[in-house]
């Protein structure tokens, strides 16, 4: 099974290069020297992707929050949550082979890349929201006087997607890809003077987006 373009109202997942060339409504890409430059509404849209490399250079997601996003008071907090729960959230995630013939310990852990994805989340979904709400509500105890860091895993929600059935061609036949990058980061600093789970590494949280 390859995928040019699967969605429904939760989720959609597309390839980079058929993204690039046939933007979804609200985004529009424009080709540079160098690569190419995308542009998009952040009244619409959540867009959580960091500049890379695709054939056609330099990909770079000019309203992009990047997949961690940093937050220093209340209002930045407020505003990216409000986001989060509101509008259709786009992250860029890979499907990777796992070579277990590698020798080399660091090497094993490092998948090879078969194809990156441009994955869209709708925030709105009354599903997603509620998971989400619940997610950040269990994980973010005191936002205003407490440093932490929660990262929002939708491995287990791209699993679903993708069944039993889905598979990449490669040079050696089909191989069941394993999701890679399948997550972003939330990251809030405060200025609280002793702000001891973060000093001692307590702070750092994590909760699974699942959408069935």
């Amino acid at each position: 099974m390859t995928i040019n373009k699967v969605s429904d109202s939760k989720m959609s997942v597309t390839e980079v290069e058929q993204f690039l060339r046939n933007p979804p409504a609200g985004f529009s890409v424009e080709t540079l020297g160098s690569g190419c430059r995308v542009q998009s509404d952040p009244e619409e849209s959540l867009v959580l992707i960091d500049d890379f490399h695709s054939c056609r250079g330099k990909v770079a997601f000019h309203n992009s929050l990047g997949r961690n996003v940093k937050m220093s008071n209340l209002w930045e907090y407020t505003r990216v949550r409000k986001s989060l729960l509101s509008k259709r959230i786009y992250l860029l995630m890979s499907a990777c082979e796992e070579n277990s013939s590698l020798t080399s310990k660091k090497a094993a852990k490092e998948p090879k890349v078969l194809k990156q994805y441009v994955v869209s989340i709708e925030g709105s979904d009354p599903l997603v929201r509620w998971e989400m709400e619940r997610g950040l509500d269990w994980t973010i105890s005191s936002v205003a006087g407490e440093s932490y860091r929660v990262d929002i895993d939708l491995t287990e929600a791209l699993q679903t997607w993708a069944g039993t059935n889905f598979h990449i061609q490669t040079d050696r036949g089909s191989v069941k890809p394993v999701w890679r990058d399948a997550s972003f980061t939330l990251k809030y600093y405060s200025d609280a003077l002793f702000d001891f789970p973060h000093w001692f590494g307590f702070s750092k949280r994590k909760f699974k987006l699942r959408l069935t």
